[in-house]
Formats: structure tokens, C-alpha cells, sequence
């Protein structure tokens, strides 16, 4: 919102729909396959198995941070392309990973 201030009330309402689910896990749940750790990459395969990202080329946060790094220092265009669409596509399962782990939270628990 501070850098997009002509979009600032439209971040700010979006945000307040938003939901951490990092504490809800962390305060309330606690399954052995955590293996200790209230992280996504620990927390969905526990909750819904099967859900990976192994089919795709940016496959976690670690490997998303470069890759765009390298995307705005790309000078060919159809290069920069590529990244963008490996990006967009992490995202979208990473997106897809919150919405499994919330209707998994929410079975455990219709409060939520």
C-alpha cells in the first residue's frame, strides 16, 4: 500500500480478509508428520497428501526469490517469459497449497 498508493484502499481491504494460518496451526494443531515444524512444506504434505510441487520448475520459496532475481536481469524477452509463467505457476499452487490446508484446518476444526 505505502508503494502503490493510488491502490492503497483496495490493498488495505484485501488485507483485511487475509488470514495467517501460521498461528493457527502453530497455537492450535499438532500432527507427528509436522516433524516438529508449523511450515508449509512440513504442514500440507500432513494434511493432504499427494499435493506437490514437484512438477514444476520453481518448486519453493527458496528457488522463487532467485528465479525472479534472474527474470528482471534476463534481456531476452522470450527467456524472461519463461520465468514469469515458472513463477506465476508457483504461485498458483502455492495459493492452491493454502486453500488445501485451510479446508483441512477447517475439518479438524468448523471454527476456523
Amino acid at each position: 500500500a505505502e508503494s502503490l498508493p493510488h491502490l492503497a484502499p483496495e490493498i488495505e481491504e484485501l488485507m483485511a480478509r487475509l488470514l495467517d494460518l501460521r498461528p493457527v496451526i502453530r497455537e492450535n494443531i499438532y500432527l507427528p508428520a509436522f516433524h516438529g515444524s508449523d511450515s508449509s512444506e512440513k504442514v500440507l504434505p500432513a494434511l493432504s497428501p499427494g499435493f506437490a510441487y514437484s512438477q514444476l520448475q520453481v518448486q519453493n520459496g527458496n528457488q522463487a526469490g532467485p528465479a525472479f532475481a534472474r527474470m528482471l536481469d534476463e534481456t531476452d524477452r522470450a527467456a524472461r517469459q519463461v520465468i514469469r509463467n515458472d513463477l506465476f505457476a508457483y504461485c498458483a499452487q502455492d495459493t492452491l497449497a493454502m486453500v488445501k490446508i485451510r479446508k483441512e484446518l477447517k475439518n479438524l476444526s468448523p471454527l476456523l
